[in-house]
């Protein structure tokens, strides 16, 4: 080994050497099981007292607690259902065994445990051994006081003694995947086709982001690893299907937060012939049917804020609710210096040369989304912040296009699409110009997408949104790094 070992560490080494010595195959390459912990349990529910059902099953799991009195033991075993305990005797097991048992089994160890089911006197579940096998012996001691580690960053390091110790995080995993798996049900039952598209790709888009950047060695070719669905979903809408939706990994280079990591979970949909009111009826529809699937209510605790899912959700139009909570009209600020000039005069700290979309998006993040605890809609955002976006009728400065706000964090985004092949080559344009003056998250220009638009898109709805931030919402956790397994992690310092 090339670090100094514990004494914890060394003992459960000279176990794991004096199985060996003893013949036994401290990892061995099968074992039998018949049951899981929960299906265990589930055979005493017609049990009364004491008495011993007739069955034997072998269960497996890792051993969490071992409390050794002279000829007898009582312990817990933990598998992927639960914990059930057993009953460990030399009378069951004989001298050999029981010894064996009772010197060379450490917490952790996963091992294999058969005999009949009885109650205690207390009435907990209870295997009788009649024999106890080494599964896979564990050479590192678990934590003690997991929970108390002030270095919070080693729990996600080390995931998997997380999950191992600490139930409520594998049951914040097991709800995300039940969110996932309701998101899919809803989508599937309203026609929705579920589709694949690359992540690897030529040119990137669909997002205001940074993008990671690779290189295929034998095409000789740059690629990018996406940061959107969309202009794939949408080549889709083209070629005739009516609706369609993906849920798959995104990658952004862009910093790390409480609720940003550099890959994430998406869904992304896209509905022909509807517009942004039909996607936000749909979204509310659809998370109010995750959180009642999952949660069994649309009544959330959040923080310290509850929170009621119920639709319809509040409508609010973006300029008018920045009038309210900050006295600055968008609309009467059309350059980035004079939009700057009156945040700075609100005490608002933002960057000097920052573009107006920047400093719009800025106010949003500041003054608005903080208060937004219930569901709230923000609707009709600028043109220059919403580059494939349809633009509202009879503006020429406004595009339909909502955002989705609960317990003061962004859920979603949405938009009527733009489907003017015309409008969206100008609009590609502008962002270039951006692009060359210093936005490294400006739009690039996307020659075939537009070619795709030029056959002919449908007047369509899109929406886009984070599986990572419903689930801390629908968990009830403050930070991404809680409900992502292995979440991104700066390296660690030099010894």
């Amino acid at each position: 080994m090339s670090k100094r070992l514990s004494e914890q560490e060394e003992q459960r080494r000279l176990h794991m050497e004096q199985l060996r010595q003893a013949g036994i195959d401290p990892y061995p390459p099968r074992c039998t099981r018949t049951h899981t912990c929960a299906e265990a349990l589930q055979l005493l529910e017609g049990v009364d007292g004491e008495e011993t059902t007739s069955e034997v099953v072998h269960v497996a799991g890792r051993m969490m607690s071992k409390r050794v009195m002279g000829k007898a033991a009582f312990g817990h075993i933990q598998d992927g259902s639960g914990r059930l305990q057993f009953y460990a005797s030399v009378d069951n097991l004989g001298e050999e065994e029981y010894h064996r048992f009772r010197k060379l089994f450490d917490l952790g160890d996963i091992i294999g445990v058969a005999g009949p089911l009885f109650r205690t006197r207390t009435g907990e579940p209870t295997v009788r051994a009649q024999s106890i096998t080494m599964l896979a012996k564990s050479l590192h001691p678990l934590p003690e006081k997991w929970h108390g580690l002030k270095d919070v960053e080693l729990r996600y390091r080390q995931r998997y003694v997380d999950l191992i110790v600490n139930e409520d995080v594998r049951q914040v995993f097991i709800t995300r995947t039940r969110i996932v798996s309701a998101l899919r049900e809803f989508l599937d039952a309203r026609g929705f086709l579920e589709v694949e598209t690359p992540i690897l790709q030529p040119i990137y888009g669909g997002a205001a982001a940074r993008p990671f950047i690779t290189y295929h060695n034998e095409l000789e070719q740059q690629l990018y690893l996406r940061i959107s669905f969309e202009l794939y979903l949408k080549r889709l809408i083209v070629g005739g299907f009516d609706k369609v939706y993906e849920i798959g990994r995104d990658f952004r280079n862009e910093g790390i937060s409480f609720k940003h990591n550099p890959e994430f979970t998406q869904l992304e949909f896209y509905q022909a012939y509807a517009d942004y009111n039909d996607v936000m009826r749909l979204t509310e529809e659809m998370i109010a049917y995750v959180a009642q699937k999952v949660l069994g209510t649309l009544k959330i605790v959040y923080g310290e804020h509850e929170i009621d899912l119920t639709p319809p959700w509040r409508r609010r139009e973006l300029r008018q609710a920045l009038i309210e909570e900050t006295g600055i009209d968008i609309e009467a600020y059309p350059d980035a210096e004079s939009l700057y000039q009156a945040i700075r005069a609100i005490g608002g700290n933002v960057e000097p040369k920052a573009t107006r979309g920047k400093l719009i998006d800025s106010l949003i993040s500041n003054y608005l989304e903080p208060k937004l605890i219930q569901p709230t809609f923000l609707i009709d955002y600028p043109v220059e912040i919403s580059p494939l976006a349809k633009r509202k009728p009879g503006s020429d400065t406004l595009a339909e296009r909502f955002e989705g706000f609960i317990g003061g964090m962004e859920i979603c985004n949405a938009f009527t699409e733009l489907n003017d092949p015309d409008d969206q080559e100008q609009r590609f344009l502008e962002q270039g110009r951006a692009y060359d003056a210093g936005d490294e998250e400006a739009h690039r220009m996307d020659e075939d997408f537009l070619t795709a638009l030029s056959y002919g898109m449908p007047p369509t709805g899109g929406f886009g949104m984070g599986i990572d931030r419903l689930t801390m919402l629908l968990t009830n956790r403050d930070s991404i790094r809680e409900v992502i397994l292995f979440p991104h992690l700066r390296p660690r310092p030099a010894p």
